[in-house]
C-alpha cells in the first residue's frame, strides 16, 4: 500500500471550493439533514441553553408544534453541511455571520439550504478571498427557516 501526501496528484475527496472556482452568481444546495430529538437534547446540554422553552415539552404546546430547536443548533448544522461540501481543506476563517430565523424547525424537520455566492474579493497577500454567501435553510416542506449571509476567507489553489 502506498500512501500518499496531501500535494499527491491523485484528487482529495471531499475536497472544498478554491476561491478561484467561485464566480458571483453561482448556486450549491446541501445534502438534507433531519433534525433528531438527540441533537436538540446534545446541544442544549454541551452549550447550558437550558431555556423553558427547550426543556419543558408543554411549555410551548399551542403555540409550536413539536419540540423545536434551539436556532443556534439548526444554524450549526447547516454550517456542517456547507464545511462538508464547500469549503473543506480551503476554509480559512469565517470572518462575519448575519442570520434572520425565520419559522421554527422541530425534531422530525428535515433541512437543507441553498447557497448563492455574492461576493468574490480578492486580497493582495497569500492568494486569498473574502468570499460572501446568502444561505437560506429551507425544510421538508421547501419552507424558509432562516436566512444569513457568511463573509469567509478562503484559500486559492496552490501553486
Amino acid at each position: 500500500m502506498t500512501a500518499h501526501r496531501n500535494d499527491s496528484p491523485i484528487a482529495q475527496l471531499g475536497q472544498g471550493y478554491y476561491w478561484q472556482d467561485l464566480s458571483v452568481g453561482q448556486r450549491f444546495h446541501t445534502f438534507r439533514r433531519t433534525v433528531t430529538e438527540t441533537d436538540i437534547v446534545n446541544f442544549i446540554s454541551v452549550t447550558g441553553m437550558l431555556e423553558t422553552i427547550f426543556i419543558d415539552t408543554t411549555y410551548a404546546r399551542g403555540a409550536i408544534a413539536g419540540r423545536p430547536a434551539p436556532g443556534g443548533l439548526t444554524y450549526g448544522l447547516i454550517e456542517g453541511l456547507i464545511m462538508q461540501g464547500m469549503v473543506q481543506g480551503t476554509g480559512l476563517a469565517l470572518l462575519e455571520v448575519h442570520k434572520k430565523m425565520l419559522a421554527p424547525v422541530i425534531a422530525g424537520d428535515t433541512i437543507w439550504a441553498e447557497i448563492e455566492v455574492t461576493e468574490v474579493r480578492p486580497t493582495s497577500q497569500r492568494n486569498r478571498a473574502v468570499v460572501t454567501s446568502a444561505i437560506e435553510v429551507r425544510n421538508q416542506h421547501d419552507k424558509p427557516v432562516m436566512a444569513y449571509t457568511a463573509t469567509r476567507m478562503l484559500a486559492g489553489r496552490p501553486g
